[in-house]
C-alpha cells in the first residue's frame, strides 16, 4: 500500500482532495455510462428530495434525463428507501439485499427510542404482517393507502406513528419503493411495494468497482447476498465507499454509513490484507485518507489531457449540485474541503442547493417549475453566486472572476445542461 505524506514530498495535498473527489464521484470524466452505473458507483445516494436527487444521478451520466431516471425508479431498477443513517436513499436493486442486512441492526438500534415512545416496538410484528398483505401480489400503495390498511387493522396510523411503522417495515425487508404516481399538479409521489417482489438478489456485490485486483475476490466472492458474511459485507461497503468518495477518512465513512469506526476499520483491514488491495492511503492535513489509485492516476495525467473535465487550466467549471449530493453528504469531518458549509438552513429566502466552482462552494441555487404539467411549462433557475469570500481551485479570491466572460459562459452551460435534463425550457432568473 503506497502512502503519500505531504504534497511537497510528492504526495497529496488539500487541492488534490478536491480534484480526486470530483473524479471518484464521477462528476468529472470518465462519467458513468448510465444512471444505474452512477448509482452502483456510489452504492447509495441520499434522496429525500426526489426531484433534486434525480439530478444527482443524471449529472454523472452523459445525456441522462429526468424521465429516464423516473422510469428506472418505476421499473424498480433504482429503489428509494430508508437505509444507512437512516434517511431516504437511492440504492440499486442488486445492492439493497446485502446492504439492508448489514445496515438494519444499527438502524433499529438508532430508532429504538422512537419505537418505544410510539408503541411500535410491541406492535411491529403485527403491523408488518398487515403491510405485507396490503402490498402482496404486485400492489403499489401510497402512504395514505397504507395508513388506511393499518387503521382498519386497529393501528393509530398517523403522524410519527405511521412514519415509523412504515420505516420499520422498510428496514425489516417488508416494504420498498414502488412505481411513483404523479399528482394533478405534476409532482411525483412515493408508493410502496413488497420488498421481495422488487429486489433481485445480486450475484456480485463488488459491482460498481472496476474489474481486476481492486474487486478483492477472496474477500468478497461472487455470491448471493444471503451467503455473504457480515465481514464480507463490511469489506464490500468499505471498498465501494472509498473508491467512489476517496480521498476520505474512516470517520467520514462511519458517519456516512451509520456503522461504527471499528466496523469500517474491520472492512478496510480485510481489503488491505490483499496483495493488490485496490485502495491506497495518504496523510493529508494530519489525517489518513483512503482512495482508489486509478483516480489519482487520472489526476496526475490531467495536466496534459485534452478532456475539458480533467484539464487543470484556469477555465472555470460550474456544477449545480443538490445540497444533499454525495459530494457533500459523503463526508463529515473532511467536508471542509468543499470550501463552505452545506447543507445549511437558508437565510432571507436564499436557495439551499450548492453551486460549485472548480469543486468548491461558490453560490447557491434552486429550481422552480412554472405551469407544471401544461404545454407552456418551464423551469426557472435561481442561481446566486457569492460576491466575495469564495475561493477558486488555485486558491485566489473569487471576487472579480464573477464578472469574467468565461464564468458567464460556464453558468449558461450549466443552465443548458439542466434544461436538457429536465426536458423543458429553462432560464436563469
Amino acid at each position: 500500500m503506497r502512502t503519500g505524506i505531504l504534497a511537497d514530498d510528492g504526495g497529496l495535498g488539500p487541492g488534490d482532495v478536491v480534484r480526486i473527489r470530483l473524479a471518484s464521484q464521477k462528476l468529472r470524466a470518465p462519467l458513468a455510462t448510465s444512471a444505474e452505473d452512477a448509482l452502483k458507483n456510489l452504492l447509495a445516494v441520499q434522496a429525500q428530495e426526489f426531484a433534486y436527487a434525480r439530478w444527482s444521478l443524471a449529472q454523472r451520466t452523459p445525456g441522462a434525463t429526468a424521465n429516464e431516471i423516473e422510469q428506472a425508479v418505476a421499473d424498480g431498477r433504482i429503489l428509494r428507501t430508508h437505509i444507512l443513517r437512516p434517511t431516504w436513499h437511492f440504492v440499486h436493486r442488486e445492492d439493497l439485499t446485502w446492504l439492508r442486512a448489514l445496515s438494519a441492526p444499527r438502524l433499529h438500534q438508532a430508532n429504538a427510542g422512537m419505537y418505544r415512545r410510539t408503541g411500535i416496538d410491541a406492535a411491529a410484528t403485527r403491523s408488518g404482517d398487515v403491510l405485507a398483505a396490503a402490498v402482496a401480489g404486485g400492489r403499489h400503495l401510497t402512504r395514505e393507502q397504507l395508513a388506511e390498511e393499518l387503521q382498519r387493522a386497529g393501528f393509530a396510523a398517523n403522524g410519527p406513528v405511521l412514519a415509523y411503522l412504515i420505516m420499520h417495515a422498510e428496514i425489516s425487508g417488508i416494504l420498498v419503493s414502488g412505481a411513483p404516481v404523479r399528482t394533478a399538479g405534476g409532482a411525483l409521489r412515493q408508493t410502496y411495494a413488497a420488498f421481495d417482489e422488487r429486489v433481485v438478489p445480486a450475484r456480485a456485490v463488488t459491482q460498481g468497482a472496476p474489474a481486476g485486483p481492486s474487486t478483492v475476490p477472496s474477500v468478497m466472492p461472487s455470491a448471493a447476498p444471503e451467503e455473504l458474511s457480515r465481514e464480507q459485507a463490511l469489506a464490500a461497503l468499505a471498498l465501494r465507499y472509498f473508491r467512489s468518495r476517496g480521498p476520505a477518512s474512516v470517520k467520514d465513512c462511519a458517519d456516512w454509513s451509520g456503522l461504527t469506526m471499528a466496523d469500517v476499520r474491520q472492512g478496510l483491514q480485510l481489503i488491505l490484507e490483499e496483495d493488490q488491495p485496490g485502495l491506497e492511503s495518504a496523510v493529508i492535513d494530519g489525517v489518513v485518507f483512503y482512495f482508489a489509485p486509478d483516480n489519482v492516476a487520472r489526476r496526475s495525467a490531467s495536466g496534459s489531457n485534452s478532456d475539458p473535465a480533467l484539464r487543470t487550466d484556469p477555465a472555470p467549471r460550474i456544477d449545480l449540485v443538490q445540497c444533499y449530493d454525495e459530494y457533500i453528504m459523503g463526508y463529515s469531518v473532511s467536508r471542509g474541503y468543499l470550501g463552505g458549509i452545506a447543507p445549511a438552513l437558508p437565510v432571507d429566502d436564499a436557495p439551499m442547493h450548492v453551486v460549485l466552482l472548480d469543486g468548491r462552494m461558490a453560490g447557491s441555487w434552486r429550481h422552480r417549475f412554472v405551469q407544471p404539467g401544461k404545454r407552456d411549462q418551464r423551469c426557472e433557475l435561481d442561481i446566486r453566486m457569492f460576491d466575495s469570500g469564495g475561493a477558486t481551485d488555485g486558491g485566489n479570491a473569487l471576487g472579480g472572476r464573477l464578472q469574467d466572460e468565461a464564468l458567464a459562459r460556464e453558468l449558461d452551460r450549466a443552465v443548458r445542461r439542466y434544461e436538457a435534463f429536465i426536458g423543458m425550457p429553462t432560464n436563469r432568473i
